[in-house]
């Protein structure tokens, strides 16, 4: 199957009858760097930029891909102050373009992301500033007063932590193509620690560099992306979410080369003394945080395990998805080793 791509008449022709948008010389580009929601740049007459989402095709995991709900966030946020790009439009009829979407302003800046030159890496002071608004606004993320915002139905925060690791099981055993004994190790381990729930906040489910778009001249944050998974929840469960993305300078090159992103550049520090300031930030006490980098490890390869059971299903000939069942692998023996090492950093010290 070919990769999808929107067909501009019709799209064109909604956002001109709908928002009053001038469309006559609509471009359409696809972003590539993502493995979910398919996200497209929509470039108008007069320089102006938008941005278009919709699910992927063939996905039927509708809490993860629901449009409408990814719209209402930012509808709520962005009046409210915090970071994330104005929305424009969302259209429910599938019929438009072959499945629900949305539109919002595009968020000008710089995205930290892998793949940049040495030259185009942040200097270590600058990295350092990039990862203080990172923590900071994380914090805000969490603070955000949620039932202000009419978002207190956004999602049932009660036992969170247990259903989270109760539900990314079964999305795993759902989605298993191969057997992988150190994911489904990991698993029963997570589902005998499964700790008491911190509390209640708004959290983002993704919160990482790539979801950031900063400021180059400050390196504040200019826009938070990426909310798909945004719920009302556990901040904890949050944080081994974040976790989950973080690799250290002394993990093992196998993993620096799966994720060899701004975490290993000088200036922004290690998985522990992230939870560290994360603590400092919000008066939250993760413990020794081996719980959430094991569960932000568990849930990494379910994601992967899906995306990749998708790509053996022939919905996507996307070359980049045919080694995710390594990724999946990786994930299952890094949260292991933390498990057995009572650690979440300096794993394969002796």
């Amino acid at each position: 199957m070919g990769e999808y791509f929107p067909d501009k008449g019709a799209l064109g022709g909604y956002l001109a009858q709908q928002a009053g948008i001038n469309t006559e010389t609509l471009e359409i580009t696809k972003f590539t760097g993502g493995y979910s929601n398919l996200t497209y740049l929509l470039t108008l007459d007069g320089g102006r930029k938008l941005v278009m989402r919709r699910p992927p095709v063939g996905a039927n995991i509708k809490s993860g891909h629901d449009m409408h709900r990814e719209y209402r966030l930012l509808s709520a946020l962005h009046p409210a102050g915090l970071r994330v790009p104005e929305p424009v439009l969302y259209c429910r009829d599938a019929g438009i373009i072959g499945a629900e979407f949305y539109v919002m302003e595009y968020a000008d800046g710089v995205i930290l992301r892998a793949g940049r030159k040495n030259e185009d890496i942040p200097s270590a002071g600058d990295m350092q500033k990039a990862y203080n608004a990172l923590v900071g606004m994380f914090a805000g993320v969490h603070g955000t007063d949620y039932l202000h915002c009419g978002l207190g139905d956004l999602g049932n925060p009660e036992n969170y932590p247990e259903r989270q690791i109760t539900g990314w099981s079964k999305r795993y055993m759902a989605a298993k193509t191969d057997q992988v004994d150190a994911v489904e190790k990991l698993m029963g381990w997570l589902n005998s620690h499964i700790p008491a729930y911190s509390g209640a906040a708004l959290i983002h489910n993704d919160f990482k560099y790539d979801n950031l778009v900063y400021d180059a001249g400050t390196w504040e944050i200019r826009a938070i992306l990426d909310w798909e998974m945004s719920t009302i929840g556990d901040p904890l469960m949050d944080l081994g979410c974040s976790l989950g993305y973080w690799v250290d300078r002394d993990d093992p090159d196998w993993l620096i080369a799966i994720n060899p992103g701004p975490t290993l550049w000088p200036g922004s520090p290690s998985r522990e003394q992230f939870v560290q300031d994360y603590a400092l930030r919000t008066g939250r006490d993760p413990g020794n945080a081996v719980f959430y980098f094991a569960y932000g490890m568990f849930r990494l390869a379910v994601i992967a395990q899906q995306i990749y059971a998708r790509y053996r299903a022939g919905y996507t000939s996307d070359p980049k998805f045919a080694s995710l069942n390594k990724v999946v692998e990786s994930c299952g023996f890094m949260g292991m080793q933390a498990v057995e090492r009572k650690k979440i950093d300096r794993l394969f010290w002796t």
